[in-house]
């Protein structure tokens, strides 16, 4: 799978992937989703020097593995391998983003966002704190 990107994955790879992963988990990729995964990449700082041409090579990473049985291990051992620890919650909050940025959660979505709370280690208390702020940003 790897030898698709021209390079190994980047932190911001692997941060683009969780947020493609939150928004194919359900199978259904909605604009509300893409915008959100967009205005991420273009306005936050750790994405400042990123090349936004990779989006689209990570996102079709994120779907072949999706495709695969073991598809979602393989993901998170992806990220695990390329992301300093320090970028988990920052990981995490992405993924809650993109998942409410469409105004609803489906089951898909839900298991998946605990998947990363247990694959990235992410404390219980901060995990619901992160949650707490993607639902305020996105209530209408």
């Amino acid at each position: 799978m790897s030898e698709d990107i021209p390079h190994p994955l980047t932190p911001q790879d692997c941060l683009v992937a969780v947020m493609v992963a939150i928004s194919a988990s359900d199978e259904n990729i909605r604009t509300a989703e893409l915008v959100k995964i967009q205005s991420a990449v273009n306005n936050l700082p750790i994405f400042a020097e990123y090349d936004i041409d990779r989006l689209a090579t990570v996102s079709q990473v994120v779907f072949d593995l999706f495709e695969q049985e073991d598809g979602l291990a393989a993901l998170f051992g992806l990220v695990r391998e390329n992301m300093p620890e320090r970028l988990n919650e920052t990981a995490y909050a992405l993924a809650c983003d993109v998942a409410a940025a469409d105004g609803a959660l489906a089951e898909p979505e839900l298991r998946l966002l605990e998947e990363i709370r247990y694959e990235l280690d992410i404390d219980r208390l901060h995990a619901a704190g992160i949650e707490r702020g993607a639902r305020a940003r996105h209530m209408v």
